[in-house]
């Protein structure tokens, strides 16, 4: 009879390390297979390693769109104002973020949130203005053929845009 237990209990734990092994391999599978699909995408990661969201780096693939002369002017005066740009940005975004823990606190509160909302249109106000500053002070200092670029630069988007869209 304890030789009846003994091989029962080994086949249990052999069944539970058959159990293991399957597991182990099925992770390591699904492990590579991400790495494949990662590494298998049409984009290089390094194009996407790149992509910047910030103010200024919109401002300069705009300016690489103007005339050279042009773009060198949009460019210093974008770096002339970057501490401007990068404080505007980062209140904004904290006024952002502070709505949005209003908007999650327990128990709610619609005067802080109205007031968290106050704060954050007047930090969205200030960022338009320090960007509106410095493409009019570029502007000033451009030539017609860039300020026309310039002033066509959405219109440029939106063409683009439509020629991708059936109609």
């Amino acid at each position: 009879m304890m030789s009846t237990l003994t091989n029962f209990d080994i086949a249990a734990r052999w069944r539970w390390l058959l159990l293991a092994s399957l597991a182990l391999n099925l992770f390591f599978i699904g492990a590579a297979g991400a790495v494949a699909f990662r590494y298998s995408s049409s984009v290089p990661l390094a194009a996407v390693a790149r992509i910047h969201r910030g103010i200024a780096d919109r401002l300069d693939r705009i300016a690489a769109t103007l005339p050279s002369n042009d773009a060198k002017v949009m460019r210093s005066e974008i770096r002339a104002d970057a501490r401007k740009f990068a404080t505007a940005q980062a209140d904004l975004r904290l006024s952002q973020e502070e709505v949005r823990n209003t908007l999650r606190a327990e128990p709610f509160d619609a005067e802080a949130t109205r007031t968290a909302l106050a704060v954050a249109r007047a930090a969205r106000e200030n960022f338009d203005l320090v960007l509106h500053d410095v493409i009019a002070t570029a502007a000033a200092k451009m030539s017609v053929v860039g300020r026309n670029k310039l002033a066509d630069w959405p219109a440029q988007r939106e063409e683009k845009s439509a020629h991708r869209r059936p109609d």
